[in-house]
C-alpha cells in the first residue's frame, strides 16, 4: 500500500488540526497544570472530542463506532502531539477499545463500546508493576474462589487511572513472574472495595496513578478473554497503543520543527539571522529529514494494524523505537536553538520535551523496542 493518505483521512487530519488549534492550544494545557487540575485536562474537551465521533473511529459499526481504522486514529493522534493536548483520548478511545476488540467476549463488547462510543465510559490500561515497562513481569495474583476472582497486587504508572471509570488490569493466575502464560485480564470498576489510588502528576502535567489492590472481588463474568491466555490480547493492545505513541511522537518532533525554523528566521545575533548560520543549517536538515523519515515509519505501522499484517508487531516496535530517537533529538535541539529562553516557562518550547519524555517510556522506551525489534528477527 502507498505510503500516502486517501481524502477522507487527510480532511480528517485537517479537521483535527482546526479543531484542536481552537479549542486545545498549549495555553490550555498551561492553564489547567497551573491551576492543579485534579483530572489534568478540561472536562469540556473530551465531551467536544466524542462529539466529533473521536472515541468511535476504532470502535466496529456493529457496536456503534465509525471503524475508520488506525490510520484515520493516528492522523488525529499526532495534530493532539501538536497541541500537547491532554484527554482520555489515548488510554480510552486505542488502548480500551482495542482491549476489548481483541479479547472481549459479544456481551461486553456491545456494553463496553456503545459506552466509550456514546462518552459515558472511560477506561485506563494497568499492566506495570516496575520502575520499567516489560509486560511479561507481572506478580499481582488473581486467585479464582467460588467462581469469582480475588486480585491483589499494586500496578504502577496507570495513565489516567485516577479519572477512569474502569480498570483493565493484567494479573496472574497461573505461571511465575516473567512468563507470558498465566496472565488474565479483568475488567475492573475504579471505585471497586479494596482499590486504592493514589494520584500523580508527570512532568507534563498529566494524570498517572499508582493503583493498589487489596482482597479486590470480581466476579468471572469480567474476566476479558480467557484465563491465563491473556498475554496475546494484552500485546497485541500494546502494539496498538505503541503505533499511535509514535503518531503522538511524530507531531511533537514536526512542530517543535516547525516552531524552531520560525524562531531561525527572526532571531539575530551578531547582527545576521540565526538561520544563516551553516552550522545550525546542517543540523536542522538532518533534523527535517528524520522527520520525514519518521512519517513513514508511523503511516506504515498503522497501516499494518489497519490490514491485520502479521508484521504489525514489528513494525510498531520500529515506529516506537524511532520517534524515540528522533523525539528526543527534535526537543533537544528546540531548546538548544532557542537558547536560554528556550527553557524559561514563558515560551511554549519548553512544554514539548516535558511531554516527549513521558510518551518515550511509556509502554517501552527505545531501548525496549530496539531489542524486541532484534529478538523478532532473530539477532
Amino acid at each position: 500500500m502507498a505510503l500516502v493518505l486517501n481524502e477522507e483521512q487527510q480532511m480528517l487530519k485537517e479537521s483535527a488540526k482546526g479543531f484542536l488549534t481552537e479549542h486545545a492550544p498549549i495555553s490550555v494545557l498551561r492553564a489547567h497544570r497551573d491551576a492543579g487540575s485534579e483530572t489534568g485536562y478540561s472536562s469540556l474537551l473530551w465531551p467536544q472530542m466524542v462529539n466529533m465521533g473521536w472515541a468511535a473511529i476504532l470502535i466496529p459499526e456493529e457496536y456503534g463506532g465509525l471503524a475508520f481504522g488506525h490510520v484515520g486514529m493516528a492522523q488525529i493522534i499526532e495534530e493532539t502531539g501538536r497541541t500537547l493536548t491532554a484527554s482520555p483520548l489515548l488510554s480510552t478511545a486505542v488502548l480500551g477499545v482495542s482491549a476489548i476488540n481483541l479479547a472481549g467476549n459479544e456481551e461486553q463488547k456491545s456494553q463496553l463500546l456503545a459506552a466509550i462510543a456514546g462518552g459515558e465510559l472511560t477506561t485506563a490500561l494497568a499492566i506495570d508493576e516496575g520502575a520499567h515497562h516489560c509486560p511479561a513481569n507481572i506478580a499481582m495474583s488473581a486467585e479464582c474462589n467460588a467462581g469469582n476472582y480475588i486480585l491483589n497486587g499494586v500496578k504502577r504508572s496507570v495513565v489516567d487511572g485516577s479519572t477512569a471509570d474502569k480498570l483493565i488490569v493484567a494479573a496472574r493466575t497461573s505461571g511465575e513472574e516473567g512468563e507470558t502464560d498465566g496472565i488474565t485480564l479483568f475488567i475492573v470498576d475504579r471505585d471497586t472495595k479494596g482499590v486504592v489510588v493514589e494520584r500523580s502528576v508527570m512532568v507534563d502535567g498529566r494524570n498517572s496513578a499508582i493503583i493498589s489492590f487489596n482482597d479486590v472481588s470480581v466476579k468471572g463474568s469480567d474476566l476479558l478473554g480467557e484465563q491465563d491466555k491473556g498475554y496475546a490480547a494484552l500485546s497485541a493492545t500494546l502494539d496498538v497503543g505503541n503505533t499511535h505513541l509514535a503518531a503522538e511522537l511524530l507531531g511533537i518532533a514536526q512542530e517543535s520543527f516547525d516552531r524552531t525554523l520560525q524562531y531561525l528566521k527572526e532571531r539575530k545575533q551578531f547582527g545576521a539571522l540565526i538561520g544563516s548560520f551553516q552550522a545550525l543549517q546542517h543540523r536542522t536538515a538532518h533534523w527535517w529529514s528524520e522527520v520525514e523519515l519518521c512519517k513513514s515509519a508511523v503511516l506504515k505501522a498503522a497501516q499494518t494494524l489497519d490490514e491485520g499484517d502479521a508484521k504489525s508487531a514489528a513494525l510498531a516496535s520500529i515506529a516506537k523505537a524511532k520517534l524515540c530517537e528522533v523525539a528526543e533529538l527534535a526537543t533537544n535541539e528546540a531548546i538548544q536553538m532557542h537558547g536560554g529562553i528556550g527553557m524559561t516557562d514563558e515560551y511554549e518550547i519548553g512544554f514539548f520535551i516535558k511531554r516527549a519524555r513521558p510518551a518515550q517510556m511509556l509502554y517501552g522506551d527505545y531501548g525496549f523496542h530496539a531489542d524486541r525489534f532484534s529478538m523478532m528477527n532473530g539477532y
